[in-house]
């Protein structure tokens, strides 16, 4: 591998890039928004979020994965030119690609943003494509925390997919949330970086609730889960679910990760979180 400049290692854990931890927080305007919204969930939240709280200031964050077309849905009856960022990894299925064009369609969407790691980054962290295999904390992170924190610089607030039943780090959530950004400047300093929203309309959905949901609307489906993929990621670390199994089996199935990282805390190497 080539010799990478300093300035390229100082790009990747630059603030101005990429955040490097977060940590929750509780201001004067999140208190306002818990008080008329916190009851909230579904479109009554989206529609109040979009339209009238954060307009042309939100973004949803979707992994166009197994439940993905019911927020997706949601959204787009309420404002189809809400701004969508796709994670492309460079690890996903090509099934998880041809859905997104498909619900992209069916929707509608105008202001779908995929968005993918900066070059410099994978030479720099990932030169030859296999860190999946000794370090998925630092692949989740070169690959999905950094640039994922790149495009939501301009946004006040962001829509999330997560719900409570997924894993024990969400069971707690709430419909709105806020989180202080923070990272690490040329110097080593530690800093502030701002706040932002983070908006969790699907949070008392459950399985049941979310067939119901796309039976109801007549959505298509990821076209994995019938092959025994409930949960769906990037190719390396997703599997099938044998029959019985719960809903998260198949992602990162070997080493008890559960969590992609790009939600809460983390670090300029490591990683640990609730993803989309």
């Amino acid at each position: 591998m080539a010799q990478m400049s300093a300035a390229v290692e100082a790009e990747l854990i630059d603030p101005r890039a990429a955040a490097m931890d977060s940590t929750t927080t509780s201001s004067a305007e999140l208190s306002m928004l818990q008080k008329k919204y916190g009851d909230l969930s579904g479109p009554e939240l989206l529609e109040k979020m979009i339209r009238y709280e954060f307009p042309g200031e939100v973004a949803v964050v979707s992994s166009f994965g197994a439940e993905s077309a019911v927020l997706l849905h949601m959204v787009s009856e309420i404002d189809p030119t809400t701004p969508v960022i796709f994670l492309n990894t460079g690890k996903l299925f090509g099934e998880t690609m041809r859905y997104r064009d498909r619900l992209q369609d069916k929707f509608g969407l105008t202001d779908l943003r995929s968005i993918a790691p900066h070059p410099d980054d994978l030479m720099l962290r990932d030169p030859n494509g296999v860190l999946w295999n000794t370090d998925e904390d630092g692949c989740c992170f070169v690959r999905k925390v950094v640039p994922l924190e790149r495009a939501l610089t301009h946004f006040r607030a962001s829509i999330t997919g997560r719900k409570r039943f997924q894993t024990s780090a969400r069971s707690g959530m709430k419909a709105i949330e806020e989180e202080i950004v923070k990272g690490t400047s040329l110097d080593g300093a530690k800093v502030d970086l701002g706040t932002r929203f983070k908006i969790n309309p699907l949070l008392n959905m459950d399985l049941d609730d979310l067939q119901s949901y796309l039976k109801e609307h007549k959505l298509p489906v990821h076209p994995l889960v019938k092959d025994g993929y409930p949960s769906i990621g990037c190719m390396p670390c997703t599997s099938r679910v044998a029959e019985g199994g719960s809903y998260r089996d198949g992602r990162w199935a070997s080493s008890g990760k559960d969590e992609c990282g790009i939600h809460i805390a983390s670090s300029p190497v490591h990683s640990d979180g609730d993803g989309i």
